[in-house]
């Protein structure tokens, strides 16, 4: 539908994306997000309850997984070395992405239909200042493949701020799938051993993760920088 020419159906459409959309976020964020956090940091008592669940468990911990990707106060790694915990490194990793994926799709569609306003609602003007080189960029693939890989980027706010760039959706799944597997991967190897009380992998991951976290760290601002140089001069 051509917005020029159907500006008032057009309006309708922003409003019911951005009232359905704000609505099922306030909804499930007041119901569901404390319980959801409190549940995941215990991972054995999240398995117990996953396991009572049966087939369905799955499918719950995938649901979760999306909330996490739509809600910003579930923390990400609670959830995901839960899913380790409970179904093993290579059935958390696969539901955790599954997830992500699920979460991520409604988040780009939401944002691409409804804009700025879904964006503002949950990005604050600090952060969409600091990434707003992404938009209407053509070197966008590059730049987020690379925000993605760094630790301490805000992934839920790049994905919100997906949707407004030029960058098409299968083209976007893919590069969150590729630079989000290697962390999913690692939250669950983690729960996995944990499960397993095989401590030693678990002490030797975390111990290089904050060595390549703090350097992340100190290093996102510049890429970040040299990204902003990259759009401007290009």
């Amino acid at each position: 539908m051509n917005a020029q020419k159907h500006p008032r159906a057009h309006l309708v459409v922003h409003v019911l994306v951005l009232a359905v959309f704000l609505g099922g976020v306030i909804y499930v964020s007041i119901k569901f997000g404390p319980a959801i956090t409190r549940l995941m940091s215990r991972p054995e008592r999240f398995r117990t309850y996953i396991d009572g669940l049966g087939a369905a468990g799955p499918l719950y911990y995938i649901l979760i997984q999306t909330a996490h990707v739509i809600i910003v106060v579930i923390p990400g790694e609670i959830v995901q070395i839960a899913a380790g915990y409970a179904f093993g490194t290579f059935l958390g990793t696969l539901y955790s992405l599954v997830g992500i994926i699920v979460g991520t799709v409604i988040v780009f569609f939401a944002t691409r239909l409804a804009g700025y306003t879904v964006v503002r609602a949950f990005i604050s003007p600090r952060t969409l200042k600091r990434f707003d080189f992404l938009i209407n960029s053509p070197k966008s693939e590059i730049a987020m493949f690379v925000l993605f890989l760094i630790p301490g980027v805000p992934k839920d706010a790049l994905i919100y701020i997906s949707g407004l760039t030029p960058v098409k959706h299968w083209k976007f799944l893919l590069i969150c799938v590729a630079a989000r597997f290697p962390g999913l991967w690692g939250s669950a190897y983690i729960g996995a051993h944990l499960q397993k009380k095989g401590y030693l992998p678990v002490w030797i991951l975390p111990g290089v993760a904050p060595v390549l976290f703090a350097a992340g760290i100190l290093a996102k601002d510049a890429i970040i920088n040299r990204l902003h140089r990259i759009r401007h001069s290009g």
